[in-house]
């Protein structure tokens, strides 16, 4: 049996409009035997997912993972709260850093690494103001504008 490897890269694009991020971490997500089927069929979304600690530990907040086709009895709640495994060092560090006001943690894509396993990439975030958001989309079609000048010659 062919075993390809299948690339799993869910991100979420909404992140990097609304906030601006000051730091990122690898977290590992504790999941069931479903859901992790699911996340290697790409079923997965982190639109309005977010962080929040519950005592020490770090949890990911509506993170929706789709039902797998073949769960039977055995499926897993769509947007149930998981649990993120980060080193007990990083977990204070965010924790003392969300006490500062403005200050959020967002994931910002979801991958299986090369062991196969399920890492979520959170960010210490920001929010942004409407005037940056403004700022963003402004570089965003420059940007494009100027690819578009460049294929042209």
């Amino acid at each position: 049996m062919d075993k390809r490897k299948v690339s799993i890269n869910i991100k979420n694009k909404r992140a990097t409009f609304d906030y601006v991020i000051t730091d990122t971490y690898t977290a590992g997500i504790v999941l069931t035997g479903t859901e992790i089927k699911s996340i290697r069929l790409g079923k997965a979304s982190l639109v309005d997912t977010y962080c929040v600690f519950t005592g020490d530990e770090l949890w990911v907040k509506n993170m929706y993972v789709a039902e797998y086709f073949y769960g039977s009895y055995n499926n897993h709640t769509a947007r149930r709260d998981r649990k993120l495994l980060l080193e007990r060092k990083e977990l204070r560090k965010l924790k003392q850093s969300v006490k500062n006001p403005g200050f959020t943690i967002v994931p910002t894509r979801l991958f299986i690494n090369e062991r196969g396993l399920a890492k979520l990439v959170i960010a210490l975030a920001r929010g942004k103001h409407e005037y940056d958001k403004r700022e963003s989309i402004k570089e965003r079609d420059d940007k494009r504008e100027m690819d578009r000048i460049k294929r042209h010659y």
